[in-house]
């Protein structure tokens, strides 16, 4: 007698492994501060000039020197000197002012304030310098950026200033004028210089004597690597310190304090 049996037909399940995608966010620097002291071209070894000390960084990031002597008047004048981009201890604060991101970045011509707006200087372009100028009250020294490029570029307001004594920070920042507006960022066409004007100690109060001065020439743009620091040819008492503006001349930024 036969007997019937029924196949059971198991379907295949086949499955498809999920994928998943991961995406990295890469958040890039603005640099084009960046980037703010000092022709920061890329860390070599510094030359004294009868202006003060003289910063411009270059490959190597060698430590710079300083001159022992100070100019005659304001504003500081000077060739620029070769220098190192070292790094600025106490100088990495972001200034107050607002950032160079305009909506009309990248506009105008290279050698106008409108392309400025938009490009912020790099730190291998810029020289950096600290004088001592006579005419200016004692507690006061001057900082001069200037753009060794071909092209206009913007700064922050102000540069970023900390201070140092015997290689150590003393972990004091410049302050800063408040209620900053106006245009989207200082320009410096190539070849000027800007000018800001460092009040030691506004109050005459005692403080710890600072032998060297951190100076990151853009806090909002540059990365703390681009700041430099500078011996001080007359080491000074440091008691709630200011910073002035950007200005054309030493005596237009110790007006902004």
């Amino acid at each position: 007698m036969r007997t019937n049996r029924t196949r059971a037909i198991h379907p295949t399940v086949t499955t498809h492994p999920t994928r998943t995608t991961h995406r990295t966010r890469t958040t890039a620097l603005a640099a084009a501060t960046a980037g703010l002291a000092l022709a920061l071209t890329a860390c070599g070894g510094g030359s004294a000039t009868a202006s003060g000390s003289t910063a411009t960084p270059g490959p190597d990031a060698k430590p710079v020197t300083s001159g022992s002597t100070s100019v005659s008047a304001p504003p500081a004048t000077g060739s620029p000197a070769s220098t190192n981009g070292k790094t600025a201890a106490g100088a990495g604060t972001a200034g107050k002012g607002t950032p160079v991101t305009p909506a009309n970045a990248g506009s105008g011509d290279a050698a106008d304030d409108s392309y400025a707006y938009g490009h912020p200087c790099s730190a291998r372009n810029l020289t950096v310098k600290v004088t001592s100028p006579q005419g200016m009250p004692a507690t006061v020294r001057v900082i001069t950026v200037t753009n060794n490029g071909s092209t206009a570029c913007g700064l922050d307001y102000h540069p970023a200033v900390g201070f140092s004594a015997k290689g150590a920070a003393l972990g004091i920042q410049a302050t800063a004028p408040e209620g900053l507006g106006g245009a989207p960022a200082y320009p410096v066409r190539a070849g000027a210089t800007a000018y800001a004007a460092v009040n030691l100690n506004p109050s005459g109060g005692n403080g710890p004597v600072a032998d060297e001065i951190n100076i990151l020439a853009d806090g909002s743009h540059m990365p703390n690597a681009d700041g430099v620091s500078l011996p001080l040819a007359k080491p000074g008492s440091v008691v709630k310190p200011k910073v002035g503006l950007y200005r054309t001349n030493a005596g237009d930024s110790l007006k902004t304090l």
